[in-house]
Order: structure tokens, then sequence, then C-alpha cells
């Protein structure tokens, strides 16, 4: 099976009616702009720049695909609640991921990135809810973690499970730190895990 430093840029699209055909198996990368979601990619693909690390958070407005293996793909979908950006453009940006997330049948997990400094905001809360409906996979990323002490580390990712577990059992969470190399290989073993044998089949629904 193809490792995912095997990645391969394919194609961006800015409006759900653009997407590319929904063959194979899909993991989407989501999170708050300026968690460090592109880092996270790049970190897993042990590549430097192949998502884009943007300096200005809320600056990436589409959503990229990149191949990492046969009708295997990673999906950068756009950062989301970023200030300084025009309400319409989240508003698009609000239609754009919600619409991905809702209807994609070959998403096989949601990879969420958030900040272990501010974990569970209301838009990350948001983000998941969009996820309920079809029962969607997630995995937690808790970025950022080597800003934190061990026992703050340790304190956020049991506050944060006991928390998911309660509103979102399809879920599961972990320390990660794209600088220190914290966590990158259980993510990773995650990612392929989902990926599977690359079949195109629509993620399973809580009680089928």
């Amino acid at each position: 099976m193809s490792t995912l430093r095997n990645i391969e840029f394919v194609t961006t699209v800015a409006d759900t009616r653009a997407l590319p055909p929904a063959h194979g198996a899909e993991v989407a990368f989501a999170g708050r702009s300026n968690a460090g979601k592109s880092s996270a990619i790049n970190a897993l693909a042990q590549r430097k720049r192949m998502a884009f690390v943007s300096k200005t958070p809320g600056r990436t407005q589409h959503i990229n695909f990149f191949r990492v293996g046969p009708e295997r793909y990673l999906v950068d979908l756009p950062g989301y609640g970023y200030a300084a950006v025009p309400a319409a453009a989240r508003a698009h940006w609000n239609e754009l991921i919600g619409g991905y997330l809702q209807t994609r049948t070959c998403l096989r997990g949601v990879v969420l990135i958030m900040d272990a400094r501010h974990p569970l905001t209301g838009l990350d809360r948001q983000l998941i809810d969009w996820l309920k409906p079809a029962g969607r996979p997630v995995h937690v990323l808790l970025s950022k973690s080597d800003k934190l002490n061990r026992q703050q580390a340790s304190a956020t990712l049991h506050r944060v499970d006991a928390a998911l577990q309660r509103d979102y059992v399809n879920c599961s969470v972990q320390l990660f730190s794209s600088t220190r190399k914290i966590g990158i290989v259980e993510a990773a073993a995650k990612i392929r895990q989902w990926l599977g044998d690359g079949s195109n089949k629509k993620p399973p629904v809580k009680g089928e």
C-alpha cells in the first residue's frame, strides 16, 4: 500500500458543483484558520510545502485534492473562522465545507485540527454538528501541543476526549505537533486505516 509520502496535487475547486467524481476513498482535513492544518498535512506527507502554509490566516479559499495512491486522496478544506475575512466569504466557505462534508459519498473520515491551547471552539463544534447526520468518523489532532507542558497537554487531551465521547462518539483524539514531530506516526496510521483498499464504499452510518 502506498504511503502518504507518495502525494501529488490533483485539483482545486471553489464550488461543490465542480467537485471531481466521488471515486475511491478520501480523507478530509478541516480546522480553524491558523490552527495548523496545512502544517499537519505537510508533516504527515513529509513535505515542506505540499499544502500551502499562509502567514495570513483565512487565505485558503478552495478545496484542494491530493492523490496518495490509486483512487486515494487527501482533501484540504478551507480554514474557517478568521474574523478579518469578509462575511460573504465566510458564508461561502461555510457552504463549501458543509456541502462537501454532508454529501461526499467517498469521504471515509475527517481529520479535525484544533489548537491544543484553544480546543473545542464554537466553530469546531459547528463542524462536528455538520458531520453528525452522516456519522462521519472524526480524528482530532490537538496541534501545537508542544506549546503546553506535559501536565497541561495531558489534561487537555483528557478533557477534549471526554467532551467528544459525550457529544460525538464516532470520534478519537490525540496530541500533535508538526514542528516537534509529535503524534505523526499515530495520525498517519489512522489515515491509512480509513483509506483502506480504496474501494468506493460509503462510510458506515451510526446505528446501521
